[in-house]
């Protein structure tokens, strides 16, 4: 999982200028691998409430319920 850089507590602010221009383009990068990701789990979860699995009780019965989600959200993304 790629997530960003954390800063440390007490470091030296010549430390942090000196490492500021990686971070910013690592922080970039992560920026345009996570953004469509989270776009399309938004647009999955708005279309078929997939969320809504509170009462399921097996997994078989949850994969069933996540994969008919998200075939009914794609065959009417299609149609």
């Amino acid at each position: 999982m790629m997530t960003p850089v954390k800063a440390v507590k007490g470091e030296c602010q010549e430390i942090k200028n000196r490492n500021k221009a990686p971070n910013d383009l690592y922080w970039t990068a992560v920026s345009r691998i996570r953004q469509p990701i989270e776009s399309l789990f938004n647009w999955l979860i708005e279309k078929t409430n997939i969320q809504r699995a509170c009462k399921v009780r097996s997994t078989k019965g949850l994969l069933r319920h996540l994969f008919g989600k998200i075939a009914t959200a794609f065959t009417n993304l299609i149609f």
